[in-house]
């Protein structure tokens, strides 16, 4: 289908509709209409500029402007720098499934979202992302009084949902702005697995059973754990994922995954972005067997723990020997975001045969000296991303402590033993001293 002409602007002009005082809402990273935030960048008369977004993915020339400020719900590298260079980006502490009503609560007065061009009925697929804004975007093209604006990009691939209630996609006729964009994907490319992660990724493979349903985040750990599952005798695995990534791609290729025993959602890998390499998105482009779904259904802790033996396999930057868990601060600076790190970790709680593992490598260099990430007690400052009574498995290279059913001093004392050899005996005689409870 072509796109309709009464709607169609050029970026230049598209930018000239946002007001010098106004509230633009953008997606996650993936969703990025990224020719329309460069275009604006081009514009120095802002008075009052008020962006909601998250994981930017490029270092926009606009967040640089004198009175543009703004809210983000996770930081990526971008974010880091605008804000160490003065720029005016704040974290907004809230879950992916919170940013819906992050959102709602700035009204933003224009939402703006990359998507792959119509299909012959008009719909246009919101391809790499639903997240929080799928329910947003609809909401502002019916509304005559918001602005709802759709980049329109080739490159993009064309991701399903599930219809009729998720389709995954806008109509050409609830846009009022469509403008054109040929602005590559963002692309993230695995590096190479340090010696520790593939410690780590072979512990948290042996969770992993036949039939297991599994969600992994981004990193050189989840990558690993893919790619040993690709290779092993095991298979008939199910995919329930915040994040798609090019691991699980691989995974799923190598023919390991089923989707028949998930118990929720079977027969599809379900997800809300997808984040990774070029062969991933052309491997996504049309693929009806991975579907795209809100990020209040796909990381719901009732939805997850609804999965028959879900293994969820996620990050920390610090674990206390309590057990609680810094995974998006350091000494109370925004580093990254909450995501779904509590949601998924949350799950496994509710049967036994679900398990969450926490991993991180035992030590970290810190201005060139080695810091041990497993610590007596956060230092001051530190902000707790997910709670000590969440935490069912943490693993570093030198081990797994299974935490579920251990009293207070147990858990100190399993903690201790998978820190690095060089911490352990400080860690362990601080949790002989653990019997407060």
């Amino acid at each position: 289908m072509d796109l309709p002409a009464a709607s169609l602007r050029s970026l230049d002009d598209a930018a000239a509709l946002l007001r010098p005082t106004d509230r633009l809402g953008i997606p996650l990273g993936p969703g990025h209409p990224a020719g329309f935030l460069k275009a604006l960048g081009a514009r120095t008369d802002w008075v009052d500029l008020v962006v909601s977004g998250a994981l930017l993915t490029d270092l926009y020339e606009l967040f640089t402007r004198p009175n543009v400020h703004y809210r983000s719900g996770f930081f990526g590298p971008a974010e880091r720098f605008l804000r160490d260079a003065g720029a005016d980006v704040q974290f907004v502490p809230a879950d992916f499934r919170r940013f819906g009503p992050f959102l709602d609560t700035l009204s933003p007065r224009v939402l703006a979202t990359v998507a792959s061009p119509p299909d012959p009925d008009g719909w246009m697929s919101l391809s790499l992302h639903a997240g929080a804004t799928v329910g947003a975007l609809h909401r502002a093209g019916a509304d005559a009084d918001r602005t709802l604006l759709v980049e329109v990009n080739e490159a993009f691939p064309r991701t399903l949902g599930l219809p009729p209630e998720h389709r995954h996609a806008i109509h050409v006729d609830e846009a009022d702005v469509i403008v054109v964009s040929d602005a590559k994907p963002f692309t993230i490319d695995d590096p190479p697995p340090t010696e520790a992660e593939q410690a780590i990724a072979r512990h948290a493979a042996a969770f992993v059973t036949d039939g297991c349903t599994l969600q992994t985040g981004i990193g050189g750990v989840p990558g690993t754990v893919a790619a040993l599952l690709a290779e092993g005798p095991g298979g008939d695995y199910g995919i329930h994922s915040e994040m798609f990534t090019t691991g699980l791609m691989r995974l799923q290729r190598a023919g390991k995954v089923s989707n028949a025993r998930k118990g929720v959602y079977d027969g599809f890998s379900v997800t809300t972005f997808a984040a990774g390499s070029a062969e991933l998105y052309d491997w996504l482009d049309g693929n009806d067997e991975v579907r795209f779904l809100p990020v209040d259904l796909v990381n719901a802790p009732h939805v997850i723990a609804a999965n028959r033996q879900m293994v969820t396999i996620n990050g920390a930057l610090a674990v206390d020997l309590a057990g609680q868990v810094v995974a998006d601060s350091l000494l109370g600076t925004q580093f990254s975001g909450i995501g779904g790190h509590e949601d998924f970790i949350s799950s496994s709680g509710f049967e036994l045969s679900d398990r969450s593992l926490v991993c991180l490598p035992s030590m970290s260099l810190v201005a060139g000296q080695p810091v041990s990430r497993i610590v007596g007690q956060l230092p001051t400052g530190s902000i707790v991303t997910t709670p000590r009574h969440q935490l069912d498995v943490v693993v570093t290279e030198h081990g797994v402590a299974e935490l579920r059913g251990l009293t207070v001093r147990e858990r100190a004392q399993a903690l201790a033993a998978i820190a690095d050899p060089t911490s352990r005996d400080e860690l362990a005689a601080s949790a002989v001293g653990w019997p407060k409870g």
